[in-house]
């Protein structure tokens, strides 16, 4: 397996842990607040690192780190991905931490079922009605997505649903109607939307006001007790 970043220690990518974080390349969404846009689009033009060059660098910080993130691009669309995280299991014993679109139901529940994951953050993007704009394409099929929230839920494992909020994309009725979706959860984060400088299609988007975010989180503590901001100045 290839990857196209690593960031060899972080405080913020997996919760409660020190940890380091593996970038896959590609993505099947195009969102145009996506803050890693050469990763989705231009993997090729990034340095690509092997999995044994991955392996002997991790092993290496093995002492010091308590998991591995592994995000993207989106990590699911790699086929060799459950055969990676096996191999890291087994070399490092280390805790990992995925982080999805959640468009691959299939190798979410093979990950799920072999128990080679310990957390899952799952982006949920907009409301349903709201996916198409909200991911850059034409139209969205949310049957996968539907799924992959429901055996999160149900997965007994740690998880995450976040969404990062650009203000002019998403509304108040966007968050009710995801309230709805995700009823239930264990914890939801509203991300605030930051330029990084490196996005798909920057053109008109603005970070929402804390008054704003804070109006969307009330709509949705009815349905997910456990609704946090997170990245709010």
């Amino acid at each position: 397996m290839e990857f196209h970043g690593f960031n060899k220690l972080t405080l913020l990518d997996y919760p409660g842990k020190l940890a380091c974080t593996l970038f896959t390349g590609y993505c099947n969404f195009k969102c145009p607040f996506c803050h890693n846009a050469e990763l989705v689009l231009h993997p090729d033009s990034q340095p690509a690192l092997s999995e044994d060059t991955i392996i002997r660098q991790i092993k290496s910080r093995a002492s010091m780190i308590e998991g591995v993130a592994i995000t993207g691009g989106e990590p699911t669309l790699h086929k060799d991905l459950p055969d990676f995280i096996k191999r890291l299991r087994d070399e490092t014993g280390l805790s990992i931490k995925l982080d999805t679109n959640g468009t691959a139901p299939d190798m979410l529940k093979e990950l799920l079922d072999n128990r080679l994951i310990d957390y899952v953050a799952m982006d949920i993007k907009s409301s349903p009605d709201g996916y198409a704009k909200a991911t850059g394409l034409n139209t969205v099929s949310m049957s996968e997505l539907f799924s992959s929230v429901d055996m999160i839920i149900d997965s007994g494992i740690e998880y995450e649903f976040r969404t990062t909020v650009v203000d002019g994309l998403h509304t108040e009725t966007d968050f009710l109607e995801i309230g709805k979706w995700i009823k239930g959860a264990k914890r939801y984060f509203l991300q605030c939307y930051k330029d990084s400088g490196d996005l798909i299609a920057p053109m008109g988007l603005k970070a929402p006001s804390r008054d704003k975010l804070e109006r969307f989180r009330n709509v949705l503590l009815p349905y997910v007790p456990e609704t946090r901001l997170r990245g709010v100045d």
